[in-house]
């Protein structure tokens, strides 16, 4: 026997994700135009867009997925998370990231917060 994964649909939020608000896309992916504020956290089974401020906490990955990644727009997060391997930020984060545009991924069971460069 053969298993089935059934993918759910993107889930797409364009308003500002508030702090005490969690927000999962079970089987899918999510996509986020608005702010994410500390304390706000955002959970995906795929991948995680961020085209705004991230200042909450950000789990890809969250059914094991190894291959998900976390793309923000602008790196400002409490925490990130792939597939269970993650990273707090405690202190700022090194000039080469802060308030810049990054993703998240797994590379040999290690996280790895690489800036993105337009261009």
């Amino acid at each position: 026997p053969q298993a089935t994964v059934i993918s759910q649909p993107t889930i797409f939020i364009s308003s500002p994700v508030r702090s005490g608000q969690q927000v999962y896309a079970e089987n899918g992916d999510l996509i986020v135009t608005g702010m994410v504020s500390k304390g706000a956290e955002l959970i995906a089974d795929g991948n995680i867009h961020i085209y705004g401020p991230m200042r909450g906490r950000a789990l890809a990955g969250a059914n094991g997925n190894l291959n998900a990644r976390i793309f923000i727009h602008s790196m400002q997060a409490e925490l990130v998370s792939v597939a269970g391997i993650y990273r707090t930020f405690e202190q700022d984060l090194p000039v080469h990231l802060n308030h810049k545009s990054v993703q998240v991924f797994l590379q040999d069971n290690r996280l790895v917060i690489s800036a993105i460069e337009a261009g």
